[in-house]
């Protein structure tokens, strides 16, 4: 087991049978520490997620875990799969242990399987759909508002205030390097506003939605191909039904890493953007409004100008957020979303004719 952390200690803070035979790190997350967790429960052995949340991301885990307590109770209740949060031993959804640090524990979904990249326009349709599916299930989530885990996660206008900053300081005199990725960032800047100012203004509503819509946060049945649940609940809170569908858009049209250096690779395929709108415009379809179908095509653009920026200011800042794993791996990373963002305006009107055609299929 790894030294850092006393998981005897850990885990006999849950309502967990057994002892603890093993812990290993699990699976490819980028922020909190995830471990698999053996129990040697009678009559059978049994596994969990552990995982420890991370704080310099998560300023307020307790916050963080009432929203996840709150959306997941309320799926259970419409029968809806979802993850199953193990209580402590005095009820809670968490630990808290003398050193500060915040741990939660899951029930591991045995069987299922969860993909880094998209393979197939079917894949893309039904991860569309579930992720969907998912916004309409908390659409009645009662009352009070969930927290902000992350206030202004997706504000665009937001996060060019924090680019424009670290221009400004270039604390680690790296401004030289980027001049053609800040302008091209720059010249979006105005557009990268559309849909905060759509929300702003009334014409398209707040929802609950996941926040990080990638494929890997859902799990699947490798026999059926079908998805299983939604995970990874840590930025479930208040948005724009567009943030998830924009996401979707990013991270699933393109056949390349989001590190990829070979740009000319890096493309939108608008095979697999049909079928993501197919997908998530017929789960929807009971409550999407007009205007929100109307932007699903720049709603791809804006999130992956937006991630983009992300990348280049955290180059700019000195890699504190995303880390690096490599030399000018963040500056990489942006390089590949301006790719993108290039590729899906040179193909804007057929995405446009796209949106049209499937909503006039499904008679929204």
């Amino acid at each position: 087991m790894p030294e850092e952390f006393n998981f005897r200690e850990i885990v006999s803070h849950f309502q967990l049978d057994g002892q603890l035979v093993s812990a290993h790190r699990f699976g490819n997350g980028h922020i909190n520490d995830t471990f698999l967790i053996h129990m040697d429960s009678n009559p059978d052995a049994t596994y969990f997620i552990l995982q420890r949340i991370e704080k310099y991301v998560f300023a307020e885990p307790s916050a963080l875990m009432e929203n996840i307590s709150r959306v997941t109770e309320h799926l259970r209740k419409k029968n809806a799969k979802c993850l199953t949060l193990i209580s402590t031993v005095d009820e809670q959804s968490f630990y808290k242990s003398p050193d500060d640090e915040y741990w939660r524990t899951y029930e591991f979904v045995a069987g299922a399987v969860a993909y880094d990249k998209v393979s197939s326009t079917k894949q893309a349709r039904v991860a569309a759909a579930m992720f969907g599916s998912f916004q309409e299930l908390v659409a009645d989530l009662p009352g009070p508002r969930l927290n902000e885990i992350i206030p202004d996660f997706h504000n665009t206008p937001v996060r060019y205030s924090h680019f424009h900053a670290a221009v400004r300081e270039d604390a680690f005199d790296r401004a030289r390097n980027c001049k053609e990725e800040t302008d091209r960032a720059l010249a979006w800047e105005e557009q990268a506003g559309t849909l905060v100012a759509l929300y702003e203004t009334g014409q398209i509503p707040e929802r609950i939605i996941h926040n990080d819509s990638k494929l890997n946060n859902l799990l699947f049945d490798p026999s059926s191909g079908e998805p299983i649940c939604v995970i990874d609940l840590d930025t479930v809170m208040p948005g724009i039904a567009l943030y998830d569908f924009g996401d979707m858009v990013r991270t699933a049209t393109s056949p390349t890493d989001e590190d990829a250096t070979d740009l000319s690779s890096i493309g939108l395929r608008l095979p697999y953007f049909e079928a993501l709108v197919e997908g998530f415009v017929g789960a929807t379809s009971g409550f999407i409004t007009e205007p929100e179908i109307e932007h699903l095509s720049i709603s791809g653009k804006i999130i992956t100008i937006e991630i983009g920026l992300r990348f280049l200011t955290d180059y700019l800042c000195g890699d504190k957020y995303f880390g690096s794993q490599k030399p000018e791996q963040n500056l990489d990373r942006c390089r590949a979303q301006f790719a993108l963002v290039a590729s899906i305006e040179e193909q804007f009107d057929e995405m446009r004719g796209i949106v049209n055609r499937v909503k006039s299929q499904q008679r929204i």
